[in-house]
């Protein structure tokens, strides 16, 4: 199950990520894909933000650190794979924990580690259209997301199969 939508400017990003926030659940995982600069950390602030992270501001991209770990109404956990060789060294940092618990994570650069996501996730693809549009193709894998991406999808779109 998916569907598609383009969002034309930053707000129209922030208010779907915070509602795709506002509609996360313990477990869940969501998978960002996109080249450099097309706004997967500015999705994952306003998903923050829909999960009343305490402060906003201080969700920036892990790509040093590899992950950081925010206190909201779920705990957050994100990711930022950029700087890894691939899903085995994902895996060796232990992210089959955080995967497994009961909080939500937010793994940015996911096709380098898609092999170890688990069978149920949410998948956003991000393609950049202008300087602030963007395009979302989000796909649903597993009962569980595809239940979110149905709601979803019947606030912002109609789904697709």
């Amino acid at each position: 199950m998916s569907f598609n939508l383009e969002v034309p400017d930053w707000a129209a990003t922030e208010a779907f990520g915070r509602r795709l926030g506002e509609l996360l659940f313990p477990g869940a995982v969501v998978a960002l894909v996109g080249t450099l600069g097309a706004g997967k950390t500015h999705l994952t602030r306003a998903v923050a933000e829909g999960l009343q992270v305490r402060n906003p501001a201080a969700v920036n991209s892990p790509t040093f650190v590899l992950i950081q770990e925010y206190a909201a109404r779920l705990p957050i956990y994100h990711f930022d794979a950029y700087r890894l060789s691939g899903a085995r060294e994902f895996a060796e940092l232990g992210a089959d924990e955080y995967l497994r618990g009961d909080g939500v994570c937010l793994i940015e650069w996911a096709d380098k580690v898609e092999p170890v996501l688990p069978a149920d996730h949410l998948r956003i693809e991000i393609e950049v259209l202008t300087p602030s549009a963007r395009r979302f193709t989000v796909r649903a894998t597993g009962a569980a997301h595809a239940a979110l991406l149905t709601r979803l999808g019947a606030e912002f779109t109609a789904p697709t199969t």
